[in-house]
């Protein structure tokens, strides 16, 4: 490929020469030996400056390189300029036959306007012919003295170099029929390249325009962490981060960017690019951008990008503006938190009299006995709902972990629903080690199991059995509340840990419940760094399992 180049280039500095300058290149090099020879011929060669013959052809040859300079071939018929090298060969004939005996071997400069007539790739036949019967006529005369006492060897002589220059052109005419196939095969390759750079450059711009008119914002960096693209709405946010006076395109370890409470810096290896870098994939990561007016809440997403052997190259970040979302969300948290604080006071001091009264029954009869014990006990229904909706609302739900037997807390929920189970004929089984040790709030672990053992009673009207297990590893503790219930469907399954959702069925059944025991039960315990999922079918029943961290990490 590198000689095919070199080729081109050449050719393309000589098609740049004026056409002159051509000619006079091509005739240089037979001009310069002949030239060298005149110069010599004193001292080397006496006798060739008394040979009027070679004297006429060195005097031939300087007219011919002369009229290279001095015919305007650009004038001219395109290919005029053949009769150099025609001329070439008579030329050539005079030096040859008159510096014999002195110099021998001249007729070789046939050569030259052999390889200028093949390489023109003008009348081909012409050339061919040229080539053979130039340099026949060259060695003819010293072949015509020697008659008749010409020997076999004479003849072979005269026929060789005829030969050997009629094999030269032949052997240019291939290879610069080749020469022009690899050129034109070039060219079309070229002509692909570059079809191909405007495709790419056009597909460029098309992706460039898509990036930049999308509202999120993209940023694409290498193995090293190096930017190698960013969109417009990623420079906005970049100039939002950026302290006051800084530039927008400063490391991300510089910029202002904050935890979900807005004041706690990131640290730089929780950062969302260096996060990618070290090759993590992730999602929903929400971060703060700026301070003040300017800040922005913006949830992040990356994705590795990884070269053909599979390893890592790089990685693509996103960013996007939620800042309304996240606004809206505490403004509903504020406003559940502020209602249900509303309503805590007042029913505390509902129940609060109706105690007293009932403190003093005696002086009552048994049916004000019994519509007082009716208000206590919807007050206590609403007070207990009030309670849920302030944890829901929530922000920071406290967990004070320690070292816990996980067995005590199972029996005493088990324990404690015995008597709603009881009432909807449901049997209660425990399957657990003890002691089941594991780093937990045993008061908040006891209020998620509450929560779930007492659905599994609550979904199972027509009876049926709850089964709470539990497995253990190194790392991890898993507890596992079975129910043979009415169970949900898959796409319920999906929504069942979402505030204020219930399912279809429960709706029917009228079973009681606001939907937020499952989402306060999943705060809890994703507060603990564990997990909890659900697995359910309709009418097959419904399998909760959580898993906590065994030890402090």
């Amino acid at each position: 490929m590198g000689e095919h180049v070199l080729v081109r280039d050449t050719d393309r500095f000589f098609r740049r020469l004026k056409p002159r300058v051509q000619v006079a290149l091509c005739q240089l090099p037979v001009t310069l030996i002949l030239a060298a020879m005149a110069i010599a011929a004193p001292a080397v060669w006496p006798t060739l400056i008394e040979n009027p013959v070679f004297i006429a052809s060195i005097v031939l040859m300087g007219a011919l390189f002369l009229a290279c300079f001095l015919v305007p071939w650009e004038r001219l018929p395109v290919n005029a300029y053949l009769v150099i090298p025609i001329l070439d060969l008579l030329v050539i004939g005079l030096a040859r036959n008159g510096a014999v005996p002195a110099v021998a071997g001249l007729g070789v400069l046939a050569i030259f306007p052999v390889i200028w007539l093949s390489a023109s790739g003008s009348f081909v036949k012409t050339s061919i012919v040229l080539s053979f019967i130039g340099p026949l006529l060259i060695g003819l005369p010293s072949l015509v003295q020697k008659f008749p006492r010409i020997s076999p060897s004479d003849i072979a002589t005269a026929i060789l170099l005829p030969l050997m220059m009629l094999a030269v052109s032949l052997a240019i005419r291939f290879a610069s029929a080749n020469i022009r196939v690899q050129r034109r095969r070039l060219e079309r390759k070229d002509a692909e390249l570059r079809e191909l750079l405007i495709q790419s450059r056009t597909r460029e711009r098309l992706f460039k325009t898509i990036l930049d008119a999308i509202d999120v914002g993209i940023v694409a960096v290498d193995a090293n962490g190096h930017k190698v693209l960013v969109n417009d709405q990623q420079k906005a946010f970049l100039q939002a981060a950026s302290p006051a006076g800084a530039a927008a395109e400063m490391q991300e370890s510089g910029q202002l960017m904050f935890g979900q409470d807005k004041v706690t810096p990131l640290p730089e290896d929780k950062r969302p690019i260096r996060r990618a870098v070290a090759g993590e994939t992730f999602a929903n990561y929400l971060v703060w951008l700026g301070q003040g007016s300017a800040r922005r809440a913006v949830s992040t997403a990356a994705r590795i990008i990884r070269n053909d052997d599979g390893g890592f190259s790089g990685a693509v970040v996103v960013y996007s503006d939620v800042t309304g979302l996240v606004e809206a969300l505490s403004a509903k948290e504020e406003l559940i938190s502020n209602v249900s604080h509303e309503f805590r006071s007042p029913l505390m001091s509902v129940l609060g009299n109706v105690d007293l009264v009932l403190d003093e029954a005696e002086a009552l009869s048994s049916a004000a006995v019994q519509r007082l014990e009716v208000v206590q006990r919807n007050a206590e229904r609403l007070l207990s709902l009030v309670s849920d909706l302030l944890v829901s609302a929530s922000t920071v739900l406290a967990v004070h972990a320690r070292r816990t037997d996980l067995a005590s807390l199972i029996d005493t929920t088990i324990g404690s629903a015995q008597a709603q189970a009881d009432a909807s004929n449901v049997s209660l089984s425990i399957d657990t080690p003890a002691p089941l040790w594991a780093h937990a709030d045993p008061l908040r672990i006891s209020q998620a199991l509450d929560n779930l053992v007492s659905n599994a009673i609550k979904y199972s009207p027509d009876g049926g059995a709850v089964t709470v297990r539990a497995r253990t590893s190194e790392d991890w503790v898993q507890l596992q509340v079975q129910d043979t219930g009415m169970g949900i469907s898959e796409e319920e399954t999906s929504r069942i840990f979402t505030r204020f959702f219930r399912t279809q069925a429960a709706r029917q059944a009228a079973i009681p419940g606001v939907g937020l025991g499952l989402s306060i039960t999943k705060t809890i315990v994703e507060r603990h760094g564990g997990a909890i999922t659900c697995v359910s079918k309709p009418g097959a029943g419904t399998t909760f399992t959580m898993t906590l961290p065994r030890e402090h990490s």
